[in-house]
C-alpha cells in the first residue's frame, strides 16, 4: 500500500515576503539533510520561479568545471538525487500531484506547494482546502499582517464552500522565522 504524503502549502496574499525562498530552503533541508522524500509543486504561474531557479543552477553547473566537481562530490556523499519539481497552475496542482504519484515516487513523505503571491488566482482557495498544513510567511507591516490574518480567518472559519478542507494547522511566520503564537482570529 502506498503511503499518503503530507500536503503542505506555502501561501500568502502578498508577494516578496520570502514564500518561494522558504519553500526551497525547507524542501532542501528536509530532503538533503533529513533524508525525506519530497516533491515541490511550483504553482507560481506563469514564471514558475522554483523551476526557473533549478534550470539556471543546472546551466551554471554545465558551464563551470569547479561547480561540476562540487555537485559530483555532494551527490556522491548524500547518495540522494535532487527532489522533483512539478509545474502546475494552482487550479490543477492537487490533481497533477495525484496523477504523478500514481506512477512515480510512491515513497513520497511530503508534497510542498509554492502558491502564487495572491489568492486572486483561479484555484488557490480550492488547492489550499486540500492541504494538511499551510505556512504563511508574512512581513511585519500592518497592511500585510491584516490581509494575512483576514485570509487565515477565512481559511480557518466556517466557509461552507470548502467543507472538504482537511487542514491540520495554519502557521503564520514573520520574517526572521518567528512563529506568531496568538492571533486575533484564533488561528
Amino acid at each position: 500500500m502506498k503511503k499518503k504524503p503530507v500536503f503542505i502549502a506555502f501561501s500568502t496574499q502578498k508577494g516578496g515576503v520570502g514564500k518561494t525562498t522558504f519553500t526551497v530552503l525547507t524542501a532542501s533541508y528536509l530532503h538533503y539533510a533529513c533524508g525525506y522524500n519530497l516533491i515541490v509543486v511550483d504553482c507560481d504561474y506563469p514564471q514558475f520561479s522554483i523551476n526557473a531557479m533549478r534550470q539556471r543552477d543546472a546551466q551554471g553547473v554545465d558551464r563551470n568545471l569547479a561547480l561540476q566537481e562540487l555537485v559530483a562530490t555532494q551527490f556522491s556523499e548524500l547518495q540522494k538525487p535532487t527532489y522533483t519539481i512539478l509545474c502546475a497552475t494552482a487550479e490543477a496542482a492537487v490533481d497533477t500531484v495525484r496523477e504523478y504519484l500514481e506512477t512515480h515516487e510512491p515513497d513520497t513523505d511530503f508534497v510542498f506547494f509554492d502558491l502564487p503571491g495572491t489568492i486572486n488566482n483561479d484555484g488557490v482557495l480550492t488547492t489550499l482546502s486540500g492541504m494538511d498544513y499551510i505556512f504563511t510567511p508574512i512581513s511585519a507591516d500592518r497592511i500585510s499582517l491584516e490581509s494575512t490574518l483576514s485570509f487565515s480567518h477565512h481559511q480557518g472559519g466556517d466557509n461552507r464552500q470548502y467543507r472538504h478542507c482537511q487542514q491540520r494547522d495554519l502557521s503564520l511566520l514573520e520574517h526572521g522565522g518567528r512563529q506568531r503564537e496568538n492571533t486575533p482570529c484564533d488561528v
